[in-house]
């Protein structure tokens, strides 16, 4: 059974940066795409970031590009998201998803169960 585990929300201010970890399980990924998708309030959930388990490309959304990075730890089966230069718009519960390559998390597999970030002016 797949598991992914975020950790590393909070609460910080605007400027200040957080690094996210999704600690997934249950299977093997090397076919998958790894990624984050956000939530804020009376929002709809949306893209943030994904990376290719195996080759480790990477690909973000235009409201983060520059200031977020996405990574893995193979060894670990951990996936980062490192954010920085954070803004109150970047407030919102973080998923982390699991999906497999061909699909491109349209839509993801496997979900966690979200961490919360907010982002104080």
């Amino acid at each position: 059974q797949v598991q992914l585990v975020e950790s590393g929300g909070g609460l910080v201010q605007a400027g200040g940066s957080l690094r996210l970890s999704c600690a997934a399980s249950g299977r093997t990924f090397n076919n998958y795409v790894m990624g984050w998708f956000r939530q804020a309030p009376g929002k709809e959930r949306e893209f943030v970031a994904h990376i290719m388990w195996s080759g480790g490309s990477t690909y973000y959304a235009d409201s983060v590009k520059g200031r977020f990075t996405i990574s893995r730890d193979n060894a670990k089966n951990t996936v980062y998201l490192q954010m920085n230069s954070l803004k109150p718009e970047d407030t919102a519960v973080y998923y982390c998803a699991a999906g497999p390559m061909f699909r491109l998390l349209r839509p993801p597999d496997y979900w966690g169960q979200g961490t919360q970030v907010t982002v104080s002016s």
